[in-house]
């Protein structure tokens, strides 16, 4: 057999080998109740009805929230964005960025463990596995060799993973919603007219929630999420994080609720393990802070209920930091700490950039014009009298408004501007949050200036028409007009 050396001694290559990978075990959840179990419940519920409600609302007759790829629009309420807006968009990714900065220097992993969509779906898929096959030892047993597979064991898999498909499906489908109307998209559904790119993208999202949720969970966290890996660069000593009191707890061992532990030479953990059977990743918080664990509470709930029913102080895992556990202080002692270097850079950032993103939507001007000379068409003598420059002028309407819109030429005297028609254009009608590409002619009379490349100023005027108000939008926008010889 082949073999090789390792620490001095000769082992076979095909254990060397199987050591490098580790042989996924299923991890039982059990169910727990407590402070943190409610919260997690709270922002479950709270996070599944913003998402699968907000694309049914309507503004102004037509979706809410609508990221429009087609039209290359996104309606966020009574807010439109166009590609040229796009820095909205980066403004939003760094403030994002910085708040999870922010959240993980002061409470480690805190989105992770309440409000990322993988630990949602998770927490629904588990409730709904725990509804139809039972709590861990329940589960464990049904899927256990000993079991075999009868009609009792088909229907509880096959209900689970009906419920599951169900679940995972209205989540494709709403969050195709985001992109496509809503509505549009459940009249296609219903009369089996998808496009092939929904139905594709209906089945990956559907498919997705289902492994991800359903048979991946901790693994997704555990090897695919990045975050997992540069969290530990962002937190410190005064980070607050589900921490396992080891001066308190150690060294641990069962006994009799009326046992004195004090003199038996143990700390008040009893060494019970529900710490580790409530936790969704499968970690031991007892041995110490992990790039697994998610920050929870789960652990926390399950420890108190134990401490309370032995009659020991809660809080022999909790929120804390590891300053706090090292001169054993308490949790308020430590918030003191919170307001550290790191923390109000963060936040200086955070709040310096809100207000210029705020600022910038408050004074936004909805009104957009862009005048480009026709370069396949040169300027012109027409029927010797005037001479004639060609432009493309795109008018957008950014807002949820009608616009009437005024176009004036100035730079150069006697300066008339024609459509393609030649007839003087007085007023163009933009609808609301659309746009118009008009091709136009702007004129002068022969001999008034010489040949040359002159530069002219053109001032768009518009009144949009909010209710029974005018509000008056102006934009100038430069070019040139060339005097041929």
């Amino acid at each position: 057999m082949p073999s090789n050396s390792l620490g001095g001694k000769l082992v076979p290559i095909e254990l060397i080998e199987e050591s490098l990978y580790e042989v996924r075990r299923k991890i039982y959840p059990r169910s727990v109740t407590g402070l943190f179990a409610r919260w997690r419940f709270i922002l479950v519920f709270a996070t599944q009805l913003l998402f699968y409600g907000l694309p049914w609302l309507s503004w102004n007759d037509r979706q809410a929230v609508l990221f429009d790829l087609v039209q290359r629009k996104f309606y966020i309420f009574g807010l439109v964005l166009w590609p040229q807006d796009v820095i909205y968009l980066t403004l939003l990714l760094i403030l994002s960025a910085l708040a999870l900065f922010l959240f993980t220097a002061v409470a480690g992993r805190l989105f992770c463990g309440y409000a990322c969509p993988q630990t949602v779906y998770t927490e629904i898929f588990m409730w709904i596995e725990r509804k139809v096959e039972g709590d861990r030892f329940a589960r464990i047993r049904l899927d256990g060799e000993e079991w075999p597979w009868d009609v009792h064991k088909w229907r509880l898999k096959i209900t689970k993973h009906f419920l599951w498909l169900l679940i995972a499906f209205l989540t494709g489908f709403t969050f195709i919603g985001y992109f496509t109307p809503i509505e549009t998209l459940g009249s296609s559904l219903l009369h089996l007219s998808l496009g092939p790119w929904q139905t594709f993208w209906l089945g990956f999202y559907s498919f997705a929630t289902w492994g991800n949720a359903g048979f991946m969970r901790e693994q997704v966290c555990k090897y695919m999420c990045p975050y997992a890996r540069f969290q530990s660069v962002m937190v410190d000593k005064d980070t607050f994080l589900v921490t396992y009191d080891k001066v308190r707890g150690e060294p641990r061992g069962s006994r009799s609720k009326s046992a004195d532990h004090g003199s038996m030479g143990l700390g008040d953990c009893v060494d019970c393990s529900i710490c580790v059977q409530v936790c969704p990743t499968g970690i031991d918080i007892r041995e110490g802070l992990q790039y697994m664990c998610i920050g929870c509470g789960a652990c926390i709930d399950a420890c108190d209920q134990v401490m309370e029913k032995i009659d020991y102080p809660k809080g022999l895992i909790r929120y804390t930091t590891e300053r706090a556990i090292e001169d054993q202080e308490s949790n308020q002692s430590a918030i003191r700490h919170i307001l550290r270097p790191r923390v109000l850079v963060y936040t200086t950032f955070i709040v310096l950039l809100t207000s210029a993103f705020m600022f910038s939507l408050l004074t936004r001007n909805p009104l957009r014009v862009d005048i480009m000379r026709d370069r396949g068409a040169l300027a012109r003598e027409v029927d010797g009298i005037r001479i004639e420059n060609i432009y493309r002028i795109q008018i957008m309407n950014a807002s949820e408004h009608p616009m009437k819109v005024q176009v004036k030429a100035t730079g150069l005297g006697n300066l008339n501007i024609l459509n393609s028609q030649g007839v003087e254009i007085s007023e163009i009608n933009v609808g609301p949050a659309s746009n118009q590409l008009i091709p136009i002619k702007v004129s002068t009379t022969i001999g008034q200036n010489t040949s040359g490349n002159y530069p002219i100023h053109f001032d768009v005027l518009a009144q949009e028409l909010v209710g029974d108000k005018v509000v008056m939008r102006t934009r100038e926008e430069k070019s040139t007009f060339i005097v041929p010889r």
